[in-house]
């Protein structure tokens, strides 16, 4: 085992990070160190790159970040019983603390305490990283290695999607970044009427198409109301999944939501959204569903099932393939707007 491994550090409170040599990390008698096979980069990582106001009040430097991930048991502490060395497996991210009301009723997803590894710990932008035993989820050895570091994101997709009824739904899909375009997968898998995404940007409009959405539509060139409700019989979507966090988009996913229907809201706006609740959800009898990350652990049973089916096919999400040591270029090409995951390398 080397004593040393090469990192992607946040030294400071300023925009930027390092490269660097750093011991490889301890783990404990109930915690996983697993080598890093591959890591994806999430809009959370831009935030702690670039140290905006999100970033400066959350994160504490020396950080390395980096939740996204997938590896190979390196060791194991001594009362660890689930995994072996050799094993390859993914981790849910957030650690919640098992003591708080959410914990104790089977709410640990929005645990009060929870502490993100690649956030409020160090992460996965890196040779090795150190899981809670609790925390790592063993993989199939089949799956490719690209799919194993985005399951984080395909679960925010799959919570969204799965939180109520889908089969037979028409369904709006609003922001058409990663989860956006896994939500689209998704809901076709679990078998979804048609998909509706509506996107600005053409870069995500083209990969909307790619996953096989079968309207794909510009908000700010087309009237997108009046088109869902000539596909819909003037009704409206059964359902509609909020992915982009923008209030124009959150108000345009109410107005084009059916009486009755349902709405999952992953997005996270950066400031306060004003909507009309008399109209959009009390008079419309909707159903509002804040989503936060992926239930424990019944997401990731979901997750499982669904990639072991062969019917997602997430390859178009990943549009480049990165080291580690070129973070930097992935931060910009996430910048540009022209790339959705990036999956990186040791």
């Amino acid at each position: 085992m080397p004593q040393s491994m090469q990192a992607v550090v946040k030294t400071g409170a300023h925009a930027g990070v390092e490269i660097r040599e750093v011991p490889v990390p301890a783990f404990g008698p109930s915690d996983v160190l697993v080598k890093v096979d591959a890591a994806s980069v999430c809009g959370t990582d831009l935030h702690i790159y670039n140290w905006d106001e999100w970033a400066q009040g959350r994160i504490h430097p020396p950080l390395i970040p980096g939740h996204e991930f997938c590896g190979t048991v390196a060791n194991v502490g001594e009362q660890v019983t689930a995994v072996r060395p050799g094993d390859f497996v993914s981790a849910e991210m957030h650690v919640a603390c098992g003591k708080c009301l959410q914990c104790r009723i089977g709410q640990a997803h929005v645990c009060q305490n929870v502490k993100i590894i690649g956030v409020d710990a160090n992460g996965a932008f890196a040779d090795y990283v150190v899981i809670p035993e609790a925390n790592i989820w063993k993989l199939d050895p089949t799956l490719p290695r690209e799919y194993g570091s985005i399951l984080d994101p395909l679960g925010n997709a799959v919570h969204s999607v799965l939180a109520g009824e889908i089969a037979a739904r028409s369904v709006a899909v609003v922001g058409c970044g990663p989860i956006g375009l896994f939500a689209i997968a998704v809901a076709r898998a679990c078998g979804a009427s048609m998909v509706f995404a509506l996107e600005v940007n053409e870069h995500r409009r083209k990969l909307a198409r790619a996953m096989h959405a079968e309207y794909v539509l510009n908000p700010s060139t087309e009237n997108v109301a009046a088109i869902v409700a000539e596909k819909t019989g003037g009704v409206g979507v059964d359902v509609v999944l909020e992915m982009s966090g923008h209030a124009e988009g959150m108000r345009l996913g109410f107005e084009v939501l059916r009486t009755g229907g349902r709405v999952s809201l992953l997005g996270i706006p950066s400031k306060p959204v004003e909507l009309d609740f008399a109209r959009d959800i009390i008079f419309k009898g909707a159903t509002v569903l804040g989503i936060n990350g992926r239930k424990m652990y019944e997401t990731w049973y979901q997750m499982e099932a669904l990639l072991k089916s062969g019917k997602l096919d997430l390859s178009p999400v990943i549009t480049h393939r990165l080291t580690m040591s070129d973070f930097a270029e992935g931060m910009e090409l996430l910048k540009s707007g022209e790339a959705s995951k990036i999956v990186l390398t040791p």
